[in-house]
């Protein structure tokens, strides 16, 4: 090779005279000594450039220095830099080094090759098997790093569903029965303590029994999850009831492998966080079973028209079936379902025996299939309770201070004051009524309207009519205030007299009232006042006058309330004051927005109470003259803790002694226009109430202590809210409808 490469006429040609080659051409030589066919490369360097004109060798020689100095100190820079990152590993460097030193020869052999020495074809670019179990190792590595990460930069929702966690509200009658339920679902959260262990392990059984051992996820469920969502578009279940739980309250019902992972993170996290009957109890209240019903214990209702705590093992069986999807498993959708829900419930059975939680002897007890109901009973509400409820809710909001937010997400028990049997009864008699009202004229009764309501002395309501069908009239009859009360306000006049007294002069003292004061009961006697007589608007004077224009003459006040002598009481409002008056009605229980104008018609009954508010304020003179608010929830419950309620409390309207005095005169009232009804009746009183336009008429009394008012009207709902003439739908003084529905309310008819 010495030879070869230093001839002047060799392959080189590098001798004089020669033309130089180029920069970077390749020279190929053929060497002697090398094996035949073998060839050897060289690469010729590129030649220096030029020096710069003008540029001397001493210029040169300190350029190249002055960089060198610069390349030093930047290289000295990055050094200082990295060993100041770096210094606090070299500890650890130093102790993993003999591990290194170990490794290294074996990292060397993974180092893959290609193609692979050794090797001919396509074999030369197979992976060897340490390649392979290298890149298995990665992949492992890989993804357990992904798993820590995604596990670690999960967090738990703070913030549940509010549709899962949505309930029901319930509202039960006075004696602690159920009335009926509200609410976009249905569904009411009970604590595991209070499920059965029967039901628990029958859900166990069919969805999870690995419940209590597993880390909240199933690998395999996962996988085949993921493998039927990719190999043929869909999702398949698999899921732990910890998984379940999470998807019912956190994430959406979406059948992505996105949602799915990240169930598995949360549930993970949620099952270290957690205790596994929290999470049962979480579960069994948010899943969903079919019938509208959401949770364990709607679901026992819906289905078998019980509380879950009276379920029993083959019950519990078959609610658990529908967990797979009621619409394939309610057995009263068909025969197929029938079958399958049959099926089910047989596999879950022998499943909860396998388990050791149900013995092979009980079992045996369990061969017949437990038919549900053919229909939900929950729905059942009836058509008059749907006027109750509607009462009750918007109480309990304003006196247990709930946002209608807060309302609407439900779980709330409502105990109500209405009595079912009073309720049945004013029903009943209010429904026979319109029905024979239609008959005897269909045009009159078509627009006629029944407002009724029983009040007790402490103020609860215990029973209303509200309407034919609240789902075709969501007007309220019993909480309007549309028609004048008429004179069945003249109690609160003589209230107002007894208590506060008379001025016969302006400014001077008040002149005491009593039961046996006189009046002038003649028709069209004049309104008078301290001054003289009382001039309308119009300039003409204001005169009271009676039913039918008769004249009484002379009469006591407790007659004239007795007989419902208008005129003396027209004066008494003047001379007592018309905000004395005003004053008395309003501490009595009615409304202020309901009251009429200060004018002398005040006193005959201008204002437009409600049947609620009217019994109200004569239950205020059976207590006494102390008023109690009316109300129509006792307490409330939500999931079975209490919630404050603002309980209305007694308060002093009209001293006893005048309660008594205004009682006494209502029962001569009663006695005198029904003596038959009142024989053998004690403690009973009540007065009717009608106005000169005979647009309304009323009957408002008492009885053993509850007092109940009806009225009874024409208004046409689809033009406006203005009274119109009744054409006898009220009947007449001799057979009173007001009076008849209330006798038959009050337990005299």
């Amino acid at each position: 090779m010495t030879d070869a490469s230093q001839g002047e006429d060799g392959p080189m040609g590098g001798g004089r005279g020669e033309k130089p080659l180029d920069a970077d051409e390749t020279l190929h030589l053929r060497v002697d000594a090398l094996r035949a066919d073998e060839t050897m490369q060289l690469r010729v360097p590129a030649p220096p450039e030029p020096p710069a004109p003008g540029g001397g060798r001493a210029e040169r020689r300190r350029s190249t220095r002055a960089a060198g100095r610069a390349d030093a100190r930047a290289a000295g820079a990055v050094a200082g830099t990295l060993a100041r990152l770096l210094g606090p590993l070299a500890p650890y460097a130093r102790r993993l080094e003999p591990c290194t030193r170990r490794i290294a020869p074996y990292a060397r052999r993974l180092k893959p090759v290609y193609p692979r020495p050794g090797r001919a074809g396509w074999r030369r670019w197979i992976p060897s098997w340490r390649q392979w179990i290298g890149a298995v190792l990665t992949s492992f590595g890989l993804l357990g790093a992904f798993l820590v990460t995604a596990y670690a930069m999960t967090d738990i929702p703070s913030n549940l569903n509010s549709y899962a966690t949505q309930q029901d509200n319930v509202y039960f009658w006075s004696d602690g029965t159920p009335m009926a339920r509200t609410g976009w679902v249905q569904r009411q959260a009970m604590p595991l303590k209070d499920i059965p262990e029967d039901v628990r392990w029958a859900v166990l059984a069919a969805e999870n029994e690995s419940f209590y051992s597993d880390p909240g996820i199933s690998a395999k469920g996962i996988t085949r999850a993921v493998f039927r969502t990719l190999g043929q578009g869909d999702t398949e279940g698999g899921s732990t009831i910890t998984q379940q739980y999470v998807k019912n309250v956190y994430l959406t019902q979406n059948q992505t492998i996105s949602r799915k992972f990240t169930e598995a993170m949360i549930a993970l996290k949620l099952d270290n966080k957690m205790s596994k009957d929290e999470i049962l109890e979480g579960y069994l209240n948010t899943s969903w079973f079919g019938r509208g019903s959401y949770g364990i214990q709607r679901a026992a209702q819906a289905y078998y028209g019980k509380d879950v705590g009276k379920l029993n093992a083959s019950e519990a069986a078959m609610l658990a079936s529908l967990l797979k999807g009621a619409g394939l498993y309610d057995p009263t959708l068909g025969k197929a379902n029938h079958a399958r829900a049959a099926e089910r419930w047989s596999w879950i059975l022998d499943r909860m025996v396998k388990i050791g939680k149900l013995s092979p002897q009980e079992r045996a007890k369990y061969t017949k299939f437990p038919e549900p109901l053919k229909s939900n009973p929950l729905y059942n509400t009836g058509e008059q309770s749907d006027y109750l409820v509607e009462l009750a809710s918007q109480y309990a909001k304003k006196a247990g201070h709930l946002t209608d937010k807060q309302f609407d997400l439900g779980g709330y028990q409502i105990y109500t004051t209405f009595d079912r049997k009073r309720e049945r009864t004013l029903t009943d008699a209010v429904t026979k009524a319109r029905k024979e009202a239609g008959q005897r004229d269909p045009a009159v009764a078509k627009n006629g309207h029944y407002g009724a309501a029983s009040v007790a002395p402490d103020g609860r309501i215990l029973a209303v009519y509200g309407g034919p069908d609240h789902r075709k009239q969501g007007y309220n009859e019993s909480n309007a205030t549309t028609v004048p009360a008429g004179t069945a306000f003249l109690p609160f006049v003589y209230a107002a007299g007894l208590e506060h007294g008379v001025h016969k002069t302006r400014g001077g003292p008040a002149t005491p009232v009593t039961p046996d004061s006189v009046y002038d009961g003649d028709d069209a006697v004049p309104v008078t006042t301290p001054e003289g007589p009382y001039w309308d608007r119009s300039g003409k004077k204001v005169a009271a006058h009676n039913d039918g224009g008769k004249s009484y003459g002379d009469i006591t006040l407790r007659e004239a309330l007795a007989k419902s002598v208008n005129t003396p009481f027209m004066q008494l409002g003047m001379d007592a004051g018309l905000d004395k008056v005003r004053q008395t009605a309003e501490a009595s229980g009615l409304l202020s927005s309901s009251m009429g104008p200060q004018v002398p018609a005040l006193s005959l009954g201008n204002s437009t109470p409600s049947a609620i508010r009217m019994a109200s304020g004569y239950a205020t003179f059976a207590a006494d003259g102390n008023h109690t608010e009316p109300y129509s929830v006792g307490r409330i419950t939500r999931n079975g803790s209490p919630v404050a309620l603002a309980t209305p409390h007694p308060r002093r309207a009209v001293g006893a002694t005048v309660a008594e005095q205004v009682t006494e005169a209502l029962g001569d009232s009663f006695r005198t226009a029904h003596p038959d009804a009142a024989a053998g009746r004690s403690g009973v009183s009540g007065k009717a109430g009608g106005n000169d336009k005979d647009t309304a008429s009323w009957y408002v009394g008492t009885a053993d202590s509850v007092s109940t008012a009806i009225v009874v009207y024409r208004i046409d709902l689809a033009k406006s809210l203005e009274p119109l003439p009744l054409k006898g739908l009220a009947g007449t003084s001799a057979s009173s409808v007001p009076y008849a529905l209330w006798s038959a309310a009050t337990g005299l008819g």
